[in-house]
């Protein structure tokens, strides 16, 4: 033990008192050439004759009595879950205050046990009777494309406002972060309508005043034209009114006809998702990267001036499309659904 390189300083020490004393060597002897006092030669010299080697490793103690009450304990971690009348939830000085400790102690506690009342999470479980088909049919389109085919995933995105700021903000800057005015002026909304190819990541675009059943429509003879010939489109949308109205659904039918007349396929196919599961359809991860890069941070005088902004950016992307490649096991993704519907308490 004592030419082991990676033992304790402290068991090399007690070590070499044993073989001090072995070598018949006084405890006052030993003492004085270890350099340790007297008793503690005594001390270590009596656990090792009744104990051996064991009698010379740390025993544990018993530490400090904790300060905090373990029934004050208990209480600042399941209280946490039921805040008090009128407040939705607890703060951690709230939480002291009431039970007549610091912050940091509850900090502390709630961080141990993974609590977190500050956060919380949207969610929204599909009621769709037919959601496990429709899952499964949506789901297949992304890990196993038909031959001959597109999928495309679209969408509108509505509402896009133009908003300017009433005055100039800051860039960002070393030392500083950029600002912008908390007030701004409306000059009006467009709505961006977009397919996005699955396989290769290309956007298939249009921007319009509105978004009925006209626009939509507009956007598939686009999407029709600028699509490769001979290839069916399956589109994956949500149920929309304006995806199912009759003149839409008529114009498909006529569509279909022709092109199964000269192809042998239909030319569209649509996947519907189910209701509330609008997080199926990847355009909605192009829609948060359009909104953080091009739309929500800018300063547009007008209309046009957001359209041209928007514009630029999808053409840009267009130029090096990048695919989102869904990843997710549907099975595990339906377990979680069922666990998430059983815990959820019953209407009355």
């Amino acid at each position: 033990m004592v030419n082991r390189p990676t033992a304790e300083h402290r068991m090399v020490r007690r070590c070499r008192i044993i073989l001090c004393r072995a070598e018949g060597l006084s405890q006052d002897e030993t003492a004085a050439k270890v350099g340790v006092s007297r008793p503690s030669v005594n001390s270590w010299e009596k656990r090792f004759v009744a104990e051996g080697m064991e009698g010379l490793t740390e025993r544990k103690r018993s530490g400090r009595k904790p300060s905090l009450d373990e029934k004050v304990k208990e209480e600042i971690i399941t209280e946490a879950t039921r805040p008090p009348k009128g407040r939705t939830q607890w703060s951690t000085r709230s939480m002291a205050k009431a039970k007549g400790v610091s912050n940091h102690t509850v900090h502390r506690l709630w961080r141990s046990n993974e609590i977190k009342p500050h956060l919380t999470r949207t969610f929204k479980v599909s009621s769709d009777k037919q959601f496990e088909e429709k899952f499964w049919d949506v789901i297949g389109l992304y890990l196993q494309p038909p031959d001959r085919a597109l999928v495309l995933c679209c969408d509108e995105k509505s509402q896009c406002q133009a908003l300017e700021r009433t005055q100039p903000g800051l860039p960002l800057g070393l030392g500083h972060i950029r600002t912008k005015t908390h007030d701004y002026t409306r000059h009006g909304t467009l709505t961006l309508f977009a397919a996005l190819d699955y396989l290769d990541g290309k956007i298939f675009h249009n921007t319009a005043a509105r978004h009925t059943h006209v626009e939509w429509l507009g956007f598939l003879k686009k999407v029709d034209r600028e699509a490769p010939d001979g290839l069916c489109l399956h589109l994956i949308i949500d149920n929309y009114c304006t995806h199912k109205h009759q003149k839409v659904r008529s114009w498909l039918k006529w569509r279909n006809q022709r092109h199964r007349k000269s192809e042998g396929i239909d030319r569209f196919v649509m996947h519907f998702t189910p209701t509330s599961s609008s997080w199926m359809n990847m355009v909605e991860r192009f829609f948060r990267d359009i909104t953080v890069d091009c739309v929500r941070d800018g300063s547009f005088a007008s209309v046009d001036e957001l359209k041209n902004s928007i514009l630029d950016y999808l053409n840009e992307r267009n130029l090096n499309p990048k695919p989102y490649v869904w990843k997710a096991e549907g099975k595990s993704i339906l377990e979680k659904i069922k666990r998430a519907k059983a815990a959820m308490p019953e209407k009355d």
